[in-house]
């Protein structure tokens, strides 16, 4: 199943940095990454000058493939929240809507109660600035006119899906 390219505009950028940036203040996280399903980055927030936010972009796209599969196997349409703990650090991940994911990453300066309280928080602000951004787009997109994205996300995109879709 192919979903049009997701497109964001500098005005939402703006106000998904403003909200990324609230949710690192108020839930004391040490950054905060905003990713799309297919793993590119679409922005991010915090001290993140440490980490390959690229490779962990794809990463956490992958991650939430395979865990839709996982979820599919028990019965669920899809999880959406993960959480990972390690020994100093740990990570939250949301999905945001359909096609973004929001993943913080935070240490013991806080609990992950209050992580997913703001987490949740900002999932809905981004929900919805993502949705505005996406009726804008439509409207905007000339009538029989379709963005197909590039060959190579395609490819990807269907080799992906039959490697899932392969039964045991």
């Amino acid at each position: 199943m192919k979903q049009e390219d997701l497109v964001i505009y500098e005005e939402q950028i703006e106000k998904i940095e403003g909200a990324l940036k609230r949710l690192i203040k108020d839930a004391q996280a040490k950054c905060v990454l905003l990713v799309d399903k297919d793993g590119h980055l679409i922005t991010r927030q915090g001290f993140t000058q440490s980490l390959d936010t690229t490779a962990l972009a794809a990463l956490l796209a992958g991650s939430f493939a395979s865990t839709r599969e996982i979820a599919r196997l028990v019965g669920e349409p899809e999880f959406s929240v993960l959480f990972h703990q390690g020994k100093k650090d740990h990570i939250h991940i949301t999905l945001v809507g359909e096609r973004t994911i929001l993943a913080v990453i935070f240490d013991d300066r806080t609990t992950i109660g209050m992580v997913r309280l703001y987490a949740k928080e900002t999932s809905e602000d981004l929900e919805r600035i993502l949705s505005l951004a996406h009726r804008e787009e439509a409207m905007a997109k000339p009538e029989g006119k379709t963005d197909r994205g590039s060959e190579f996300s395609t490819s990807l995109e269907s080799r992906l899906d039959d490697i899932f879709s392969e039964q045991p």
